[in-house]
């Protein structure tokens, strides 16, 4: 699928990769161009705002990929971590500037990765989209944790598991990769065209991301998310109500303002068979979803065109149930009001 040992040679050797012309639609262009190999797979290395990459096309209708395997955009303390950018097939040739969509969890969002092995298929789910011309095409920056438990999380949350790095992670998320995406590839900055996604505490941190940054992320979808969180401790009910909470509290000044705040997609699901995921945290995202969604609408006066929900019957707190859902995630957040 993803030819690593020829990059790595590459990148090792000093390599430098150029061509005035690209071969195909999609080979990075200009100052930092490659002669795109014309087969499904290939490998090619490159060098763009200072980041080393390389190209791959795994053959979906919807885009190709630039992933960089160290990315380090926040100064020399900033620790390196893989980043996927997904492009639709037409970015070399349009000359239009895309939506883009960032995605927490970005080790799971195309291939398979974390604890379960499991992926969202994003590309496929592209590729569908885009042939029932359901969304514009969009940008995908998946951009994978460095320590989740401490990136995602803003209060503590279990007993002996890091904690309460969700401010930093959101800063640099907002200010240090999304200026140098916007920078690099021909974005729609604004923060009406920026989606953040993500799923339990990733979800978490998408929904924390956009109330914190509105100015960035004017568009979330929050999965499964983990508002539970610094709540209900262990994995225990009983820490009041979500009204009360920190991330409430912290949240509040954006969801009171109409005319700045994020369109919001949450969701859950009902399936509680297959272990704990399920039957412990999943029930628990489903118990402080409906909390959330209720007190967006009751206190904060969200109304339909702002905030979608969904209960999903079969879902599971699994990439499976994730991408399944990331469709409609997609049509709502980048939908007509």
């Amino acid at each position: 699928m993803m030819h690593r040992t020829l990059v790595a040679w590459a990148l090792a050797a000093g390599l430098a990769w150029s061509g005035a012309g690209c071969a195909g639609a999609g080979a990075p262009a200009g100052d930092e161009g490659v002669d795109r190999a014309e087969q499904v797979g290939a490998a090619v290395p490159f060098v763009k705002g200072g980041q080393a990459a390389w190209f791959h096309d795994e053959g979906n209708a919807s885009g190709f990929f630039h992933t960089y395997d160290a990315f380090r955009v926040a100064g020399p303390n900033d620790a390196p971590r893989k980043v996927h950018i997904y492009v639709p097939r037409d970015y070399e040739t349009s000359g239009r500037r895309y939506p883009v969509v960032y995605m927490n969890d970005g080790d799971t969002a195309f291939f398979p990765g974390g604890l379960a092995g499991k992926t969202w298929g994003v590309a496929s789910a592209l590729d569908g989209l885009y042939a029932a011309k359901a969304i514009e095409p969009v940008i995908v920056v998946a951009v994978a944790p460095v320590a989740r438990d401490r990136e995602y999380t803003h209060e503590p949350w279990l007993f002996g598991r890091d904690c309460c790095g969700l401010e930093g992670y959101v800063g640099y998320l907002a200010d240090s990769v999304k200026g140098w995406v916007d920078a690099n590839y021909r974005t729609r900055p604004g923060p009406e065209s920026t989606a953040i996604v993500g799923s339990s505490h990733g979800g978490l941190a998408a929904f924390y991301a956009a109330a914190a940054r509105p100015d960035r992320f004017g568009l979330a979808g929050c999965l499964s998310s983990s508002f539970w969180a610094g709540l209900d401790p262990g994995f225990l009910f009983g820490g009041g109500p979500l009204r009360d909470s920190q991330l409430v509290a912290r949240a509040a000044p954006t969801l009171g303002d109409e005319s700045g705040r994020p369109r919001l997609w949450l969701d859950w699901g009902l399936g509680r068979s297959g272990g704990e995921h399920n039957s412990l945290v999943e029930a628990m995202a489903t118990t402080r979803g409906r909390e959330m969604a209720a007190l967006l609408r009751d206190t904060y006066g969200y109304g339909p065109a702002e905030l979608a929900t969904r209960e999903d019957p079969q879902g599971g707190h699994d990439e499976d149930s994730w991408g399944r859902r990331f469709p409609d995630v997609l049509r709502f957040l980048f939908g007509a009001p």
